[in-house]
């Protein structure tokens, strides 16, 4: 030690240590923890009743996980990301580690044995976990609403007749095929021939431009009648 460093001349200070932080975890890696403590439970051959619970744990935070950024830095994103990545494999490898017959048969908390705490425990989490998922969707569905609630007060008449319609940027309409014939502009009053049949009472009307003749119906002979509205 040189004399400057004595009286504290030249003396350097130690470096910080450095933190690292672990990332987040991503939703690959998340599966991937889900798919590890099921195969974990099913090489323990653990109870049909805790493997039950287990599934229903983790088909809930499957669904859940794609929908995480919607949660965002929240305590409920925690959980999801903790259920999968520490409560479930913290919870059955504990189990697992007992004797099985010691565990399933031998009380260690009020009168619980190991296989009843651990089912509490996946029943907690499944509770947990199904407040979480409804939470997520009630609030896509939310927004949903909302946003149906714009377009209708952007677009919608005043009695929800639709989409309003600019006539500026309106198609045109459709021509009419080459040849064909426009309807009248009112069928109910057009001007129609008049059809007049002679009766033995009312004689036919004498004007052509207003009357058709009918064809001749035949009789019982054979030959044909005179045509009607025409003087025989």
């Amino acid at each position: 030690m040189g004399i400057g460093e004595w009286f504290g001349f030249g003396k350097k200070n130690a470096p910080e240590p450095i933190i690292e932080v672990p990332a987040a975890p991503t939703s690959d890696s998340l599966l991937a923890a889900l798919d590890a403590v099921e195969q974990q439970a099913r090489d323990g051959v653990v109870p049909p009743m805790v493997m039950a619970r287990l599934k229903r744990v983790t088909n809930i935070v499957r669904q859940t996980i794609p929908r995480l950024d919607s949660l965002g830095a929240s305590q409920s994103a925690y959980n999801v990301m903790a259920t999968a990545t520490d409560y479930l494999p913290g919870a059955i490898g504990g189990y697992l580690r007992l004797p099985r017959d010691w565990a399933d048969s031998r009380p260690v908390d009020r009168g619980k044995t190991s296989l009843l705490i651990l089912i509490d425990q996946l029943d907690l989490l499944g509770a947990t976990m199904d407040k979480v998922f409804d939470a997520v969707c009630r609030a896509d569905a939310e927004a949903l609403v909302v946003h149906g609630r714009f377009l209708q007060e952007k677009f919608g008449g005043p009695a929800g007749g639709g989409l309003a319609i600019d006539p500026a940027t309106a198609l045109p309409p459709m021509p009419a095929p080459a040849g064909a014939t426009p309807p009248p502009d009112d069928p109910d009053t057009g001007d129609l021939p008049i059809v007049h049949r002679a009766t033995d009472n009312a004689p036919a009307s004498t004007n052509p431009a207003n009357s058709l003749e009918l064809p001749a119906a035949p009789t019982q002979s054979g030959r044909l009648a005179p045509p009607i509205g025409r003087d025989s």
